[in-house]
């Protein structure tokens, strides 16, 4: 409830355990207890010392050579193959080195929505015709959508609510009418600073953590007296007049979560408090456990910088835990195999030899990698502000899904299970169904439990 998933080493069932990544588990005739050795620690790559020589031109072209290397190396198959193409810097970037090494067109694929405010479908065209690739999309619409939630429980086999998992299954399963392989751009935010988090946290944090803490209270009681809505209303008007950098998507409830954030005592708490849905404060679980955190096995001291800090634990927790288990588990739920070659281990040792301003310009994510990418497709197709991979399920759970969660959410039902208190789940609900606040995130741990626990019956 707090991550949206169930973080290695844990897993939902108890006394069973996930193998961490990079580490290799040895079981001997003559020894019961389990031997772990760790081959490759995206900590101690993120914490090295190590400093690209070069100057930036020479770490773009370096750049260059590495991810056409790691991209045709995922382009071997004696199967179809094809690209997931958002229209985004990272599967754009993916997408144009396998084209340029491509003899015929490439196969891509991408989903839009009906809802604009989620439709990046539009940009993936115009990339997808700029670059000359077989290009096909697929306009979600909501029943496509709750065809989908009934098999979740199944293609991910505990409970997982990163709500991008039904456009990430749709996509795959559009893939595979197709292909056999597909190639992906996960990864490039967490390596080359391309979240919200990696450009602004350490700015805000470095303001909000020498005032006052009676200042910081009246400055988050002044963003929450307005609601989520009136906020939207209020950027639907300015956004017109605003440069690209400063445009957000859902603004009320990025001005909420600010109003959270800045109670932070230390950086790792205000880091903690971005990455975190319900905490212990809303008094969720019936049994809660201890306030354990599994963030960081390495001190911020170990880095130069907040923000390299935050990437460093985004790399080594929420890509293995969210992002890349939602792709592979979506891709293997239609037996699609999903190929990330932008976390080619050679990528990632070269991306974290740079220095941080090659990554992150002033509000600029991803510079480096951007500027390779320019060297494919025209800057103007790709410079936007960033979408991420969203479904509308703030709007569909106020319509068309309202009813099937309205099941889930039901007050006696929660109670009579006996792990979550309904109290806070209904207060949110209700909240929701008002426009006061936008509340998709937690409401959607909470029905994906709920539909996962149903399932077990």
């Amino acid at each position: 409830f707090k991550y949206n998933v169930v973080p290695a080493p844990f897993s939902i069932y108890q006394d069973i355990f996930k193998l961490l990544p990079g580490t290799i588990l040895t079981l001997k005739t003559y020894d019961s207890s389990p031997h772990f050795r760790s081959y490759w620690d995206s900590f101690e790559i993120s914490a090295q010392n190590t400093t690209f020589a070069g100057t930036y031109n020479d770490a773009v072209e370096e750049l260059d050579v590495l991810l056409r290397d790691s991209v045709k190396l995922r382009m071997i198959s004696d199967v179809p193959l094809g690209t997931f193409l958002s229209g985004g810097i990272d599967s754009s970037t993916v997408t144009a080195l396998m084209q340029s090494q491509s003899d015929r067109p490439v196969k891509s694929f991408s989903i839009g929505f009906e809802e604009q405010r989620y439709n990046e479908a539009p940009y993936a065209s115009e990339i997808a015709k700029y670059l000359g690739t077989d290009h096909s999309e697929l306009i979600v619409t909501s029943q496509q959508a709750m065809d989908v939630i009934p098999k979740i429980p199944c293609i991910f086999d505990e409970p997982f609510s990163d709500s991008s998992q039904i456009p990430t299954f749709l996509v795959s399963q559009l893939a595979r009418s197709s292909v056999t392989v597909s190639l992906s751009g996960d990864g490039g935010d967490e390596i080359f600073a391309g979240y919200n988090r990696h450009i602004w946290g350490g700015k805000i944090w470095s303001k909000a953590s020498v005032c006052p803490e009676n200042l910081r209270y009246l400055f988050s009681q002044a963003l929450t007296f307005i609601h989520q809505e009136k906020w939207n209303k209020c950027f639907d008007l300015l956004n017109p007049l605003l440069p690209n950098r400063f445009r957000l998507k859902d603004p009320g409830r990025h001005f909420h979560d600010l109003a959270r954030y800045i109670y932070a005592r230390t950086p790792e708490e205000f880091y903690s408090s971005i990455v975190s849905h319900w905490t212990s404060a809303d008094a969720l679980l019936i049994d809660s456990p201890s306030n354990s955190s599994f963030l960081t096995k390495a001190t911020l001291s170990s880095f130069s910088s907040f923000t390299e800090w935050m990437m460093a634990s985004d790399l080594a927790t929420y890509l293995p835990d969210d992002i890349l288990t939602k792709v592979d588990r979506s891709s293997m739920a239609v037996s699609l195999e999903a190929r990330v070659p932008l976390l080619d281990h050679r990528v990632v040792e070269f991306a974290w030899s740079l220095p941080l301003t090659w990554k992150l310009q002033g509000t600029t994510g991803k510079r480096i990698l951007r500027d390779v990418l320019n060297r494919y497709v025209p800057a103007k197709l790709v410079e936007r502000p960033k979408m991420g991979f969203g479904v509308p399920i703030e709007h569909w759970l106020r319509n068309e899904l309202r009813e099937w969660a309205e099941d889930l959410l039901n007050e006696s039902k929660i109670r009579q299970q006996g792990f979550l208190n309904p109290t806070p789940i209904r207060k949110k609900w209700s909240e929701h169904l008002s426009t006061s606040s936008n509340w998709q995130y937690h409401l959607w741990d909470v029905l994906m439990w709920q539909t996962w626990l149903e399932n077990q019956r």
